[in-house]
């Protein structure tokens, strides 16, 4: 028999090692988080064995594929169109050919800014994954801007969006937000009205979450009501609150909100 290849790839959010013959055809698969390996040819066991040997650490539980769970069968059938885990941050942010130019002497254009800024919150956020979280970028809303992350853990869901500060002053006072010498903006008015309608959407209670990447120097005379605020490297702070939510529930809302149909109840 000859040797088989493994593969590494991201599926669904973790790390899975793929094991298939040199022809390409998949013969296992193996889930270091829950050290399982899935044969899908039972004639490979032991070559799959020897193929993952380099891989492997601790004991590993070794037979067929387990059942799909409900969310699993949904994503599956989820028409590639419809799916938003591609969504990249900040995606509607992204120049495009028929953008016009710049005219001498115009205002900076604030959109390359404001697209660092959700790259880096949206890099923050998904450095969440190994802790059982999942997210979504640029969520689109019927009549409204897109919800720029939605992100779903053990400590619940919430609706995050970004503040472009990177350096400059930013003075929060409910519910305007003003940035340098801009003029104040309604981000935590906006924000609340994200985070009730993904609420209704999802059918389970909606945090929001203001990130301010980067500020120079970050004001905040009296806590915004429900509003969680945090800089940018603060967002791994998510991870350590209170688990709410089961990782089944976790991953049943995730197949719920990737969807882009869902949405358009609102």
């Amino acid at each position: 028999m000859s040797a088989l290849r493994v593969t590494p790839a991201r599926t669904g959010g973790r790390v899975r090692l793929w094991v298939s013959r040199p022809d390409g055809r998949e013969v296992a698969w193996y889930d270091p988080e829950t050290g399982r390996i899935s044969l899908l040819r039972e004639e490979y066991a032991d070559a799959v064995l020897t193929a993952l040997a380099p891989y492997v650490t601790g004991e590993v539980t070794v037979g067929p594929p387990p059942v799909p769970t409900a969310s699993e069968l949904a994503r599956l059938a989820l028409h590639p169109d419809d799916d938003l885990a591609p969504n990249r941050p900040g995606e509607t942010l992204h120049g495009t050919p028929g953008d016009p130019p710049r005219r001498r002497f115009a205002r900076p254009d604030p959109r390359p800014a404001e697209l660092a800024a959700r790259r880096r919150v949206g890099d923050a956020l998904d450095g969440l994954d190994g802790a059982g979280w999942r997210v979504l970028h640029c969520v689109p809303l019927p009549g409204a801007a897109p919800i720029d992350h939605l992100a779903i853990g053990p400590a619940g869901v919430f609706v995050v969006r970004t503040v472009a500060a990177r350096g400059r002053r930013v003075r929060i006072a409910d519910p305007v937000v003003a940035v340098g010498r801009a003029e104040p903006a309604p981000h935590l008015r906006l924000l609340r009205r994200d985070a009730v309608r993904a609420a209704h959407v999802l059918a389970t209670g909606v945090r929001p979450v203001l990130a301010v990447d980067g500020p120079g120097r970050l004001e905040v005379p009296s806590g915004p009501d429900g509003v969680r605020v945090l800089r940018d490297g603060e967002i791994p702070s998510l991870a350590r609150l209170g688990a709410v939510l089961k990782p089944a529930d976790v991953e049943a809302l995730y197949a719920t909100a990737r969807d882009r149909r869902t949405w358009l109840r609102l």
